[in-house]
């Protein structure tokens, strides 16, 4: 019997849960670990200034401090999925908490800057998991008839986490009277600042303890009773609970698990749909998005901001990057990825060349001319409104559904590789080319954001609508 004739008998394709607030409580808490992922990879921003000052050190090793916390989130993302195939979803998330915890501590405490860079290291390992294991359970867990609002749940987590780090950021600069190196708890204010995520850490392991193990995870090592609990529990007691096991047992044998080798092929090493698949995570991070979020405090300070005003500014950017995430889940499926992406790349081009216009200026008392400072921090917001509403949300659908089903999996774990050494290549780079010439550094990001425009037309097709299987 197919996996879809079996779906049927079971009644899971249209599987109503008797307690949808019960369903919705275990995919956010799951979504918490998205949280700990915008949170943790975002808060670094209002400490970039005091770190250089403590530790006197230059542009060049003060970037890979930031950046370093991305080499333990590729680790985390490559490793996450066999952790949590070998000990379960729920135990994967423990583990990520308890990193998160243990980074959050050290990085507020650090005899000096090699550990602070080992506990960022840490840090980035929790975040490459997180980033993994929550989009994987909240898909096994949820209904499929709710499926794909549940899912959304990690994206919107991850851009809530951005705005409260900043947000926290700057009421704890205000606290310590507009100084990232004042007192604040015995402590100066940028460790507090790192500090804090102890509490979100502690709270996503303990709700990890309150949610159920994922029921495939469960089939896999052969605990069905249990896992036929917990699917009358998520999808209610009208469905066939032996049919819905033997379902997910069927899907499970039938898998293709793809290899590195599956590939391989055409005239340069890889296949063509997955050097696409590289072209898309490549342009989203070389537009410089996360400047957006690991530098924007010190951005504006370098141009005169005072630095209580651009704490406030790096959190006005997240409001409006929560803004635009909700535009594209609204749009996504109605008007489709391919043109959400062009657009979207037409309003970063527009943005990004007006930073760039302003920041080639000279300062004027150690500011930006008035009219050219307004013109960087609209521009600024603009910038980040349509990433999020286009490139943000579009580039993960793409890789999700692009790929044929027997190189899906090996090839979004290339796709998303080279995303983080795309975001690493940027934020380590990013404070030398600011001193070397910060306009020309956001020519730079307008040409990448003008030329995703060509790449999109010529080389991406619209998913829309396609089953995953019409993808070969």
């Amino acid at each position: 019997m197919t996996s879809t004739a079996q779906a049927s008998k079971s009644g899971a394709a249209t599987a109503h849960p008797d307690h949808l607030g019960h369903v919705i409580f275990i995919a956010a808490a799951a979504a918490m670990g998205g949280f700990l992922f915008g949170y943790d990879s975002s808060v670094i921003n209002g400490a970039v200034e005091a770190i250089r000052d403590r530790y006197e050190v230059g542009s060049a090793a003060l970037a890979q401090v930031i950046a370093i916390a991305l080499i333990g989130c590729a680790i985390g993302a490559a490793t996450a999925g066999r952790i949590a195939d070998r000990i379960g979803r729920i135990r994967c998330m423990q583990i990520a908490a308890a990193l998160f915890t243990v980074s959050a501590v050290g990085s507020a405490l650090p005899f000096a800057l090699y550990d602070l860079a080992f506990w960022r290291v840490v840090g980035g390992f929790a975040i490459g998991m997180a980033s993994v294991i929550g989009p994987a359970y909240i898909a096994e867990v949820a209904p499929p008839a709710y499926r794909g609002r549940l899912g959304s749940f990690q994206q919107a987590a991850i851009v809530v986490g951005i705005a409260i780090s900043q947000l926290v950021n700057w009421g704890l600069l205000n606290a310590a009277d507009g100084d990232q190196r004042g007192k604040l708890m015995g402590l100066e204010a940028w460790q507090v600042m790192l500090g804090v995520m102890v509490i979100p850490a502690v709270l996503y392991g303990l709700l990890s303890f309150a949610i159920p193990e994922s029921p495939r995870f469960l089939i896999s090592v052969g605990r069905h009773e249990r896992a036929r609990e917990i699917l009358e529990e998520v999808e209610g007691d009208k469905i066939d609970l032996d049919a819905r096991v033997t379902e997910i047992e069927l899907a499970m044998k039938s898998e293709h698990k793809s290899a590195f080798k599956d590939l391989l092929g055409g005239g340069f090493f890889f296949k063509p749909i997955v050097w696409i698949g590289i072209g898309l995570s490549v342009f989203q991070q070389f537009v410089g998005i996360n400047v957006a979020f690991y530098y924007s405090s010190t951005l504006w300070q370098s141009v005169g901001v005072d630095p209580a005003d651009s704490f406030f500014y790096s959190f006005t950017t997240s409001i409006i990057n929560i803004v635009g995430t909700v535009v594209a889940m609204i749009f996504v499926d109605r008007v489709g990825r391919r043109p959400l992406a062009l657009i979207g790349s037409v309003g970063m081009v527009i943005g990004l060349a007006l930073e760039a216009w302003a920041f080639s200026y000279d300062l004027v008392g150690g500011k930006l001319p008035a009219t050219q400072g307004w013109v960087a921090l609209i521009a600024a917001h603009v910038f980040v409104l349509f990433f999020a509403l286009s490139w943000g949300v579009v580039v993960w659908v793409f890789l999700g559904e692009m790929f044929p089903n027997k190189l899906r999996a090996a090839a979004l774990g290339v796709a998303a590789a080279a995303q983080w050494i795309a975001n690493w290549a940027i934020t380590a780079s990013f404070p030398s080319l600011s001193d070397w010439n910060l306009s020309a550094t956001y020519v730079i990001y307008t040409v990448f954001a003008a030329l995703s425009i060509p790449f999109v037309l010529k080389y991406v097709k619209e998913t829309k609508g396609k089953s995953l299987e019409e993808m070969g």
